[in-house]
Order: C-alpha cells, then structure tokens, then sequence
C-alpha cells in the first residue's frame, strides 16, 4: 500500500530509472490529475457504487427472507432443503449455468447482470438460517400470541436482533460487488457498464494513459508514465473501501455487543 502510493508520487522520469523512493525526491500530484480528468473513471466508479448498493441491499433482503424460511421449524422439507443447500456448497459457482441462463433472459449488456447472480448466494443464506435458530422460539411465540404476522415478526423482532449476522454479511457481498471482475469481461462489451476494477485492468494491462481529456495543460504527459498513473488509480479506487470499512466494523462491534445483551 506504501509503496503503492508512493509510487503513484513520483514522476514517470523517476519511475522509468528505477528510482522509486517511499519519500519523493520531486512530488507530483500529475498522476492523480490526469486519472481525475478521465471521463472513464467516473463513469466506471457511478457503475460500481450503484451495483454495490442495490446488489448488497437486494442480496441481504432476499437471502435473509430465505434464512429465516428455511428456519422455520414447521416449514415442510426444511431438512430436505437445508442438505440440498449444503451439498450444492460443494461445487465451485457455475460459470457456463450462469453465462446460460443470462443469454436465455437476454440480459447480456444490462446492468442486471451484476445483482441477478448474486442474489442466490447459498452461503449467505446458510449464514442467516443458523443466526435465526438461534434466536429463541419463545420470542416469537410472543409476539404471535399479541397478534403480531409473520411479516411482523421478521421486520419488526427478528431483523433488528439480528444486526451481528446483518453487518458481517452485508460487508461480505459488498466487498465482493466491489471487487468483482469477471462478470464485466464475461457479460459486457458496452464500455459504459465498465466497473471500476475493470477499467483498472485496461488501464494497467494497455499501459495506457487517457490522452483525450481536456482541460490540462500540453506537457502534463512529460512527467509522467502509464505505470504511475496506473498506481494513482489503484489508490482512487480503494478510498471508498478505506472510508466505508470503519464505518461498517463499527456497526458490526455495536451488533455484536447489542446482540449479546438481547440474547
């Protein structure tokens, strides 16, 4: 990570002589500058955040009713499914089913194709049902007794003692919405539906720097190099991981502690 940044520092005369330096010995702020003024950046970045939330929101909802069904004691086949779903956890994810069944939905360059995969996470949904049996039936018992539904009792008992199991899946799938790759080269050939370790990946493997900006000055590109410019866009990639991940473990300490205390 130091090294990283330090690089993305140093000017590209520098990095080409192997004089790499943890302490610049001439700082530019270049690399950041023509990275920023890439429309593909922001572009990529909209594309990432906006599948990190709506992925991560609609994974926690779907999986979560999921875990909480198949913990039902009285839910018919529910050891049946729950071996089902253990066993399925035995094979690496489908790559080829996947490609399938996308073609088949006519989803291929749709935004789609980054949420609908995600959705049917087996291991998230194993997370969740072995929380809920924790939770005590008599709570529930409870709060049918005051006539409270079923759909009650989920959103309104059940899910906010359930904010340890919340967080850590929560930070789970964002972290793997964030970080996911393969499903934009396999999926997309629509530079508009470019995520953002995506665009790293042309950036880096193309040792292209984006010359069609404009707004600068002409001879930006003398102090630079397509390497350290491509360091400058590895570290504007992780600040939203570095800003959000206090905020989440922290959320997940509180549930934890919360949790304790309820249980």
């Amino acid at each position: 990570m130091i090294y990283v940044l330090a690089c993305s520092l140093n000017t590209g005369t520098d990095y080409i002589k192997g004089g790499i330096y943890l302490w610049p010995r001439e700082w530019t702020l270049e690399n950041f500058l023509l990275v920023l003024n890439d429309d593909r950046l922001w572009r990529a970045y909209g594309i990432t955040i906006a599948r990190t939330v709506i992925g991560t929101i609609s994974a926690l909802i779907y999986t979560a009713i999921v875990g909480y069904a198949m913990s039902r004691q009285n839910l018919r086949g529910r050891n049946t499914f729950y071996k089902i779903f253990i066993f399925t956890m035995f094979f690496s994810g489908g790559t080829v089913p996947y490609y399938l069944i996308i073609s088949a939905l006519g989803l291929f360059d749709s935004f789609l194709v980054y949420i609908i995969p995600c959705l049917f996470s087996v291991y998230n949904m194993l997370v969740f049902s072995n929380f809920f049996r924790g939770i005590p039936e008599e709570i529930r018992e409870s709060a049918v007794m005051d006539g409270a539904s079923e759909f009650r009792i989920f959103t309104s008992i059940i899910m906010p003692l359930s904010t340890p199991v919340i967080s850590t899946v929560a930070l789970w799938i964002a972290v793997g919405h964030w970080n996911s790759f393969y499903d934009t080269m396999l999926y997309t050939s629509d530079n508009k539906l470019w995520t953002l370790q995506y665009y790293l990946m042309k950036v880096i493997k193309e040792s292209s720097i984006p010359t069609n900006i404009g707004g600068l000055p002409s001879d930006i590109l003398q102090n630079v190099s397509p390497e350290t410019v491509s360091f400058a866009a590895i570290i504007i990639s992780i600040i939203p991981i570095l800003v959000v991940y206090p905020l989440i473990f922290k959320m997940l300490t509180k549930g934890v502690v919360v949790g304790s205390l309820k249980g």
